[in-house]
């Protein structure tokens, strides 16, 4: 059995910010989201500059070569961020989240930096698949908060890790994935403000990938969208 990503992507500037610092990319096996930071226009600078390494990438087909060349675009991304910030001191300080998603045969090899999130719908049954790397979560994991009051507290986009000229290797994790199983990749202009229940009855309702990306936003919008959003979803699919 052969398996394709079939995907579709919306990014949205929300209702309050008058730039978007949001990048993504959604091919047929290579699917990733960079939320940038940093101000304008640095945050947007180091969210390109994320994905247009990905977009370059021949993506491998063995899991862990795929793991390899995720760790690889980090490393460059943080190579080209470091001499932008070389060329122009006003940008220190910019850089960006990376959530990317890459298939090898049936098994889907995750590289995550920061809070842009994976989401796995299998069955009817949501599934937060990457790790924020923020304050609240920490403090979440020490049991300092529960998810809920983690996701109330004004400190909850406070990022401990970020793709910004360090040589911080990203997080990586690998999931066999099956046929008709659905994907979600976000920027916390969604996860923030959004929650899991939501998400996961929009992913069940709407079939069609790019209704199903439209009505995430909405829900975002209906929520205040502070923040930039972006949404890819995904459908694995037997070829």
């Amino acid at each position: 059995m052969t398996l394709i990503l079939r995907s579709a992507l919306l990014n949205d500037v929300g209702l309050v910010r008058t730039n978007n610092e949001d990048s993504a990319l959604a091919g047929d096996r290579l699917l990733a989201v960079a939320d940038g930071m940093g101000g304008l226009p640095a945050g947007e600078v180091a969210s390109e500059i994320v994905i247009r390494i990905l977009d370059e990438l021949t993506p491998p087909t063995v899991p862990d070569e795929a793991a390899d060349a995720l760790r690889a675009v980090v490393s460059t991304a943080n190579q080209r961020i470091r001499a932008a910030i070389t060329v122009d001191p006003a940008r220190d300080g910019m850089g960006t989240t990376l959530t990317a998603a890459l298939l090898a045969g049936d098994t889907l090899v995750l590289a995550q930096v920061g809070d842009s999130r994976c989401y796995l719908l299998r069955d009817g049954g949501l599934a937060q698949l990457t790790r924020d790397d923020t304050f609240v979560q920490a403090l979440v994991d020490q049991g300092a908060l529960s998810p809920d009051q983690a996701r109330h507290h004004p400190q909850r986009s406070l990022v401990t890790r970020a793709v910004q000229g360090l040589d911080a290797p990203p997080a990586i994790g690998t999931l066999t994935v099956l046929a008709g199983d659905r994907l979600l990749l976000c920027s916390d202009g969604l996860s923030d403000y959004v929650d899991d229940a939501a998400i996961a009855a929009a992913l069940g309702t709407y079939g069609d990938r790019q209704q199903c990306c439209e009505h995430l936003v909405k829900l975002a919008h209906q929520a205040g969208a502070p923040d930039n959003v972006t949404v890819v979803v995904c459908d694995l699919t037997e070829v």
